[in-house]
C-alpha cells in the first residue's frame, strides 16, 4: 500500500508539473548574458568561482593545485576577447569556430563569441584536417580559436577554406606555429582591458552551430538558437538533483553543487548539458583536457568533491570494470549523476546505486532537440520526495514543457507497448512554442524540412512507451534488424552482455544469412584479466540465452579490443553492420 501511495505520489507530481508548466522566453535573450555577465555584476563577482582547471601530477608524479577562475575573471576576459572580435572584424551572425579543449579560455571563448553577437561553433580536438576542412568550408567560419593540441590541423586546411581570415592562437609553445597564426591570444587581452557593451540579440537568433556525428551521411550543421538553453533548463534541474537550484532570478542558492563530466565542450553533451547549465546557475564545473580513464575520474571526483556529473554509459561501464567496489577506494560526494548517448542498462543502473550511492538519472535527447526525455530521481537529498523515480533500463518521461510522443510512420501516436519514432512536438501542451528546437541544418533546408512529419520532429531513435509513460530504448531506427523473422533490438542484448564479468563492452549487429536473413552476431570487448576462447564464447551466449528470448542469443561472438565509437562516445554499430556485409559478399564472391 506503501509503495502505492509512492507511485501515485510520483505520478501526480509528474501531472502537476507537466500541465502546471509554461515557457517565459523573451523577446532579447543571450547566453553569455545569463551564463556570466549577470554573475559579474553581482557583489561576490571576485570570489565565486566559475571554473577550475584540474592539473595532472607534474614529472615527477607530484599532485598539481587546481587553477580556479573567477565570474569577474570570466567576464572581463570575455569582454577583452569581444573587443579583439570585432577589432578583427567579427560581425553579428559571423561564425567563429572554437578549436580548444576543456579549459578556462574555452569559457571565455563562447561567451565572448555569443555576446558579440555572433555565432560560436565547437570543434572537436578528434577531428582529423578532413573532418576540419568540410565544417570550416560549409559553415564559412571567419575566424578560429585554437591552442596547441589544435592548431596545426587546423593550419593544415587554412588555405582550402577560403572564408577563414584570421586565426587565434591560445598557450603556443612552438615558434613554427607562433608564426602562422594571426593574432597571440594573450598579448590581445591584455591590450584590451575594457568593458564591452554586449549586443542585445533576440531569442531567436543563433548562438551555436554544431555539427552532427554524420552517421547517416554528411554530417550536417544543427543551428542552435539563445532561446534553447531556456529549453534545456528543465531537463538539467529535474536530472540533476535540482541543482542548487536558484532562489531568485539573480542569485543563487547556498548549495555546495559543483559539477564535471568528461564530456567534450565541443558537443552538445559537453556544451549544452554541463558547461552553459552549470554557468546559468552561478556554479563552478571543473575543467579536464586530459585522456579519460575510470581512475581520472573517480580521483578528480574525489579531489575536487564533485557532487554532480554528466558520464556517458561506456564511461560508466569502464568505471564499473575497473573499480567494482569504488567506496573502497575513493570517497565520493556525489549527489547525482545523468547520463545519455546509449542504453544506461540495468547492470550500470544497480552499480550506480549499490556501488556510488547514487540512481543515475538516464537522459535522451539530440542536438536539434536536446534534453527532452530523462529521469528525475531525488537521490533522498533536498527537496526528497519531488520528483519520479528511474526504472532501470528506461529512458524516462518527457521533462515538463516538453510534449514527447512515441510516433508511427504516419506520425500517429502509438498505443503503449508498441514501438515506435521517439518525436517531440513543436508545440507544448498548452499550445506554446518549444523553445528548445534548432532552427534548421545550415544550407540544407531540404533534411531540414525531412526531420518533421507535421508538427512532430522525429528523432529516428525507436522506443516503447509503457503504461505509465516511461519509454523504453529499442535504438536506432537503422540499427534495428530482423533475424529469423523476429524483430532485434541491439540495446537489451548488449546490456545482458555487459552483466557478465568478462565483457567490458559489446555490440550487436546483423551477421547476413542465406537462410535466415540475418544471424544475431555481438562484437566484445573483454575485460581486464579475461581472454578469448571458444569456451567463453559458448559461456557468454548460455549467460544469454537463460535471460532473454530463445532467439536473442548471439549465434556468434568476436572479440575485438575495441569498438568503432563517434566522438561523443557512441558505438557506431552500423561500420560494423557494414563490415559484416562486406565479409558476406566477399564469401559469395561477389
Amino acid at each position: 500500500m506503501a509503495q502505492l501511495s509512492k507511485h501515485q505520489a510520483s505520478h501526480n507530481f509528474y501531472e502537476a508539473m507537466q500541465h502546471g508548466f509554461g515557457w517565459a522566453v523573451p523577446e532579447h535573450f543571450n547566453m553569455a548574458e545569463v551564463c556570466s555577465r549577470r554573475w559579474a555584476a553581482q557583489p561576490d563577482a571576485s570570489k565565486r568561482v566559475a571554473i577550475v582547471e584540474h592539473q595532472a601530477a607534474d614529472a615527477s608524479g607530484h599532485a598539481v593545485a587546481p587553477r580556479s577562475y573567477t565570474y569577474a575573471e570570466l567576464q572581463t576576459s570575455a569582454d577583452a576577447l569581444s573587443h579583439v572580435l570585432v577589432g578583427l572584424g567579427v560581425q553579428r551572425g559571423d561564425r567563429v569556430a572554437i578549436v580548444l579543449p576543456q579549459r578556462f579560455e574555452t569559457a571565455v571563448a563562447y561567451m565572448a563569441v555569443m555576446q558579440a553577437g555572433a555565432v560560436a561553433m565547437p570543434l572537436s580536438l578528434l577531428f582529423g584536417p578532413e573532418a576540419l576542412e568540410y565544417r570550416l568550408q560549409d559553415s564559412e567560419a571567419v575566424l578560429a580559436i585554437v591552442d596547441a593540441s589544435s592548431v596545426s590541423n587546423v593550419l593544415a586546411v587554412r588555405a582550402h577554406c577560403p572564408a577563414l581570415r584570421e586565426v587565434i592562437g591560445v598557450d603556443l609553445n612552438n615558434a613554427a606555429d607562433m608564426l602562422h597564426v594571426d593574432v597571440d591570444y594573450a598579448s590581445a587581452i591584455a591590450a584590451q582591458q575594457r568593458s564591452f557593451k554586449a549586443v542585445q540579440t533576440k531569442a531567436e537568433e543563433g548562438a551555436v552551430l554544431i555539427y552532427t556525428s554524420g552517421t547517416t551521411g554528411p554530417p550536417k550543421g544543427a543551428l542552435i538558437p539563445h532561446r534553447a538553453l531556456i529549453g534545456n533548463l528543465t531537463g538539467f534541474v529535474c536530472s540533476q538533483n535540482w541543482f542548487g537550484f536558484p532562489t531568485s532570478a539573480t542569485q543563487p542558492s547556498q548549495s555546495s553543487a559543483l559539477f564535471w563530466s568528461p564530456a567534450d565542450w565541443a558537443w552538445t553533451g559537453g556544451l549544452m548539458d554541463a558547461l552553459l547549465p552549470t554557468l546559468y546557475f552561478g556554479r563552478p564545473i571543473v575543467a579536464w583536457n586530459g585522456r579519460f580513464s575510470p581512475e581520472l575520474a573517480f580521483t578528480l571526483m574525489q579531489q575536487h568533491k564533485v557532487t554532480h556529473t554528466f558520464l556517458f554509459p561506456t564511461a560508466l561501464k569502464a568505471m564499473m570494470k575497473a573499480y567494482p567496489t569504488p567506496a573502497r577506494q575513493f570517497k565520493l560526494n556525489l549527489q547525482a549523476i545523468m547520463s545519455a548517448g546509449e542504453a544506461v542498462g540495468d547492470a550500470v543502473f544497480g552499480y550506480c546505486q549499490e556501488q556510488m550511492g547514487v540512481t543515475v538519472n538516464e537522459m535522451f535527447g539530440q542536438t536539434e532537440i536536446n534534453y527532452i526525455v530523462g529521469n528525475c530521481a531525488m537521490n533522498g537529498h533536498a527537496r526528497d520526495g519531488i520528483g519520479w523515480p528511474a526504472k532501470p533500463g528506461s529512458m524516462g518521461k518527457g521533462y515538463p514543457g516538453h510534449r514527447v510522443a512515441v510516433i508511427d510512420d504516419e506520425g500517429h501516436e502509438c498505443p503503449a507497448g508498441v514501438p515506435g519514432d521517439v518525436a517531440l512536438n513543436r508545440f507544448n501542451q498548452h499550445g506554446q512554442p518549444d523553445p528548445i528546437f534548432f532552427l534548421g541544418y545550415w544550407k540544407n533546408e531540404a533534411s531540414t524540412q525531412g526531420k518533421f512529419t507535421g508538427d512532430w520532429c522525429r528523432t529516428g531513435d525507436l522506443a516503447v512507451r509503457d503504461e505509465d509513460g516511461y519509454l523504453w530504448y529499442q535504438g536506432r531506427a537503422d540499427d534495428v534488424f530482423k533475424a529469423a523473422g523476429y524483430r532485434i533490438g541491439p540495446s537489451e542484448i548488449e546490456n545482458c552482455l555487459v552483466k557478465h564479468p568478462a565483457v567490458a563492452n559489446a555490440a550487436v549487429v546483423p551477421k547476413p544469412d542465406a537462410e535466415r536473413g540475418a544471424l544475431v552476431k555481438a562484437y566484445v570487448v573483454l575485460a581486464p584479466g579475461y581472454e578469448a576462447s571458444d569456451a567463453l564464447v559458448a559461456e557468454l551466449q548460455v549467460h544469454v540465452r537463460g535471460k532473454l528470448a530463445p532467439y536473442e542469443y548471439p549465434k556468434e561472438i568476436e572479440f575485438t579490443p575495441e569498438l568503432p565509437m563517434t566522438t561523443t562516445g557512441k558505438v557506431q554499430r552500423r561500420v560494423l553492420r557494414l563490415q559484416e556485409e562486406a565479409r558476406a559478399k566477399v564469401k559469395q564472391g561477389l
